[in-house]
Parts: structure tokens; C-alpha cells; sequence
């Protein structure tokens, strides 16, 4: 059975969501990776970044004519399904929804300008679904906290000779060149980046669950904390103003580079919200962050040291300190 065969038919979209949900059915379907599908469109003479197709996969409106165009091209469609999606794209750009009317899609519009590997200058929207969060941890984070308690005391105490090189971090955390922390089992943190000083955070008044770098002096959002797994593995539990409880994970358990971190509901990434933390240097210059499933690196989108850069899973070569964090603690009181 050819691609052809097993594609979804986009007309079965009437909104924008729908519309994307098979979009992600299209890339099940061809069996491709983001680093693959981008391969194929270098080929084919089309730009299609791994990040875009991630970010594009991620979003509530749909995707710009050209990205589409490239996108189901990679994924194996000919010319004629390439037109089918472009103009159910087309009736929903212009209308927001379609009817289900039974009528094939009409020709698309012709495609102008060029490709352009820019990304979008608007905020990308939210996912496709609501973000879920409930008001305390879900049933199996639950359990990891009852089984990993006698764990996080006997961390605590293990580390307690660290605790005033933690405490000196805490008041001197915003700085690109302080003090390094490790991480510490149950007390609140800040995740700093070594390299550019700046911290983890989502965008106040967005629910999508994205996490970027900004400066750590600003009010941050969610707080987090560390849950020690066992076998140097440990969870990032967050806790939001508005959505209470969550973790940070690779957005729908992704093994690709460029795949986005996102706070969420736990327990729906599996492997995906459990890290390695591991020391870099002796004393430690900073920690990796390596995504249990992958064991690729945190760090940021074409490694950037901006602020409001996102934060992704990455490769793990080279020496660059931007993928190397401090567990900052949060002074109580």
C-alpha cells in the first residue's frame, strides 16, 4: 500500500484544527521523520525545516500555502493531492470553516513569491487541543511521589552540603557567569541558562505550554521543581497560576531535533517527561538536560542566545554552553 493509499483525504476537514490533526495523520502515514520529510524537501528543491514542520504540526490555524505545498510534496503526494490540500487550505483561510457539502475541492489558488525558511513574524497560536491541566498531579505522578519520598529525603540530606553553594546561586542566579547549582530534589527552581544568563518560562496569558528563555529578573511562569526518578532520571514538575500542576516534556514524546519542550498535563508524553541530568566539568561549568527517550540535549531553536528564544531538544555535539543549565533555587519567603 502506497502513501496514496493510506493518506487521509483533507476534505474530511471542516476547521482548522481538523485540518491540522490530518495533517499529522499525512506525516504518520508516509512513515517519515521531520529530519527525513526536511531531506526530501532539500531534494525536491523546497525549504521545510524540521522546527517549521514541528511548530507547523503544533499550531490551531493553518499553515502558509508554500510550507503546505512542501510539506505534502515530502510526504509523497503527487501533484494532483498536492492541489486537493491546498484548496481545502484555501476555503479555510478565506472562511474559517467549511460545510459538508460533498462537493471535491476546486483548484487552488496559484502559488506566488518564494520559499523562504523565515519563520512566521506572528506568534505561533496553540495546539490544536486544550491544554489540560488539573488541579493536582495526575494518578501516575502521584504514585512516583509516594514511592520516590523516603528518595527525596535521602537526596536532600545527601546534598545538604551543597545547600549553601545552592543558596549563594539563588542570589546570584541572574548572571550569565554565576554560581552553578545542581539539581536538588524537591525545592523550587529556576533553570538558568549558562550561556546566556537567561531563564525557562512561558508566556503569560498563552496556554499553549511552550517554553522560551527570559531574563530571569522578570516574574517567570510556571515554578518548577525536581522529582527524582531513580537511575539519574528526574521529572520537571511545573505548577502554573492558572493550569495548578503539569510537567515539562517533548511535545507529544517527538525523537526529532528541533521538537519543541512544552509544559503539560503529565503522563501524556511517557519517557519523553523524564531527563538525564548530568554534570559538565569538574567543578561543574553548568548541567545537560537530555530527554530520556532521545538522549539528545535541551537547548535552544538554532541555538540562540536571544531572549524569547524557545526551547527544543537539539544534538548534543559540539562544545556549545548554551545547552548547559543551573538548577537555580528559589529563595522561600
Amino acid at each position: 500500500m502506497t502513501v496514496e493509499d493510506r493518506a487521509p483525504d483533507p476534505r474530511e476537514a471542516y476547521s482548522a484544527p481538523e485540518f491540522v490533526a490530518l495533517l499529522q495523520k499525512l506525516k504518520d502515514a508516509s512513515g517519515l521523520t521531520f529530519r527525513e520529510l526536511a531531506q526530501r524537501a532539500e531534494s525536491a528543491g523546497d525549504v521545510l525545516p524540521r522546527s517549521t514542520i514541528a511548530n507547523m504540526l503544533a499550531r490551531a490555524s493553518v499553515p502558509r500555502e508554500e510550507l503546505l505545498a512542501a510539506f505534502v510534496r515530502a510526504c509523497g503526494l503527487g501533484p494532483d493531492r498536492v492541489r486537493d490540500w491546498l484548496a481545502v487550505r484555501a476555503e479555510l483561510a478565506a472562511h474559517g470553516q467549511r460545510t459538508a457539502t460533498g462537493e471535491p475541492p476546486g483548484d487552488a489558488p496559484a502559488l506566488t513569491g518564494t520559499l523562504s525558511s523565515e519563520p512566521p513574524a506572528a506568534p505561533l497560536p496553540g495546539p490544536p487541543a486544550p491544554r489540560r491541566r488539573t488541579r493536582a498531579l495526575t494518578a501516575a505522578v502521584v504514585a512516583a511521589v509516594v514511592l520516590a519520598a523516603a528518595g527525596v529525603t535521602a537526596a536532600l540530606l545527601a546534598r545538604g552540603g551543597d545547600q549553601d553553594a545552592n543558596d549563594d546561586a539563588a542570589k546570584g542566579g541572574d548572571r550569565a557567569n554565576g554560581p552553578v547549582a545542581g539539581p536538588v530534589a524537591g525545592r523550587t527552581v529556576r533553570l538558568r541558562s549558562v550561556h546566556s544568563g537567561l531563564c525557562f518560562s512561558e508566556k503569560r496569558g498563552t496556554d499553549q505550554g511552550w517554553l522560551y528563555q527570559v531574563p530571569c529578573a522578570q516574574e517567570t511562569i510556571p515554578s518548577f521543581s525536581l522529582l527524582p526518578l531513580g537511575d539519574d532520571l528526574w521529572r520537571i514538575v511545573t505548577d502554573h497560576p492558572v493550569y495548578k500542576k503539569g510537567c515539562t516534556g517533548v511535545i507529544d514524546g517527538a525523537p526529532d531535533t528541533g521538537a519543541p519542550l512544552q509544559d503539560q498535563e503529565c503522563g501524556l508524553r511517557g519517557k519523553a517527561e523524564e531527563f538525564l541530568i548530568q554534570p559538565v566539568g569538574s567543578p561543574a561549568e553548568g548541567y545537560r538536560i537530555l530527554p530520556a527517550h532521545t538522549r539528545l540535549c535541551v537547548g535552544t531553536e538554532d541555538r540562540s542566545t536571544a531572549r524569547g528564544a524557545k526551547l527544543v531538544q537539539t544534538s548534543c555535539e559540539g562544545p556549545d554552553r548554551g545547552r548547559l543549565f543551573s538548577f537555580d533555587p528559589v529563595a522561600s519567603g
